[in-house]
């Protein structure tokens, strides 16, 4: 349990260097939005039954991509990739603006390089960054 503290309290003292706080946050946020659409998009393969092969042939790409996309810690696809990924399975990429209170959390300190409560935005985010597997309907 110390060790957990310490981490949190060494994360809220270096979220107090703007240049570090804004690039926690964009990449905090980054992880999170790729990682919430490439788990979209695999629901929505598997639920069309598509292999990865199959749904790889439709936008004529490698395999591999496909592949890699899926099973990757780490994706990083473009945008035009995932538009094409989510095309073959019948959906469009959109944006939708952040719920208010999020709002205060990520956006204000993102755009003032600093946050009232760097410890919340460094577990706030952290909360989004780690993957929620969805409960079966």
């Amino acid at each position: 349990m110390a060790e957990h503290s310490a981490f949190w309290d060494d994360l809220a003292r270096d979220l107090e260097d703007p240049a570090f706080l804004r690039e926690y946050v964009v990449e905090s946020m980054r992880i999170a939005t790729i990682d919430a659409v490439v788990n979209e998009l695999d629901e929505a393969r598997t639920a069309a039954g598509l292999s990865k092969a199959e749904l790889a042939r439709a936008i004529q790409v490698e395999p591999a991509t496909i592949r890699r996309l899926f099973a990757s810690d780490n994706p990083n696809p473009t945008l035009g990739t995932l538009a094409e990924v989510a095309a073959a399975l019948g959906m469009r990429i959109t944006l939708e603006p952040l719920p208010e209170v999020e709002r205060r959390q990520v956006t204000k300190p993102l755009l003032e390089g600093h946050s009232a409560d760097a410890n919340g935005l460094a577990r706030h985010l952290n909360g989004m960054r780690t993957r929620k597997p969805k409960v079966p309907a």
